[in-house]
C-alpha cells in the first residue's frame, strides 16, 4: 500500500487499525465512537473475535492522522499495546461512525 504524505492534509484518506491489548470491556469502541464523532470522521469499529478491536476511519488526513494519534495513546481506554494500521484513499462508504457486529 502506497505511503501517504503527511503534508497533504487535505486529501480524504481511510485508517484501517487492528488495536490489540486490554481492548475489550473496558468501553475501547464506547469511547472510540465518541472521540471520532468529536474530530467529525465516519466509518466503524467491532470487536474481533481474538480480542483485538479493529478500526476503520474516514476523514480530511490530517484529522485521521490525529485519530490514529489518539488511538495509541494512553487517553484511549483500556490498555493499548499494539496497533497495527493501513492508510489508503477514503471510499466513502460510511455516512456516520458505528459500532460494528
Amino acid at each position: 500500500m502506497a505511503e501517504i504524505p503527511e503534508a497533504e492534509s487535505g486529501e480524504f484518506v481511510r485508517l484501517k487499525a487492528r488495536v490489540d491489548g486490554v481492548v475489550q470491556g473496558v468501553g475501547f469502541r464506547y469511547w472510540t465512537v465518541r472521540k471520532a464523532e468529536e474530530l467529525a470522521l465516519t466509518g466503524r469499529v467491532r470487536n474481533n473475535d481474538d480480542g483485538s478491536v479493529a478500526v476503520v476511519a474516514e476523514g480530511p488526513q490530517a484529522v485521521v492522522l490525529e485519530f490514529r494519534r489518539w488511538l495509541r495513546s494512553p487517553e484511549a481506554p483500556g490498555r493499548v499495546e499494539n496497533v497495527e494500521e493501513a492508510l489508503s484513499a477514503a471510499t466513502g462508504e460510511f455516512s456516520g461512525f458505528d459500532v460494528g457486529y
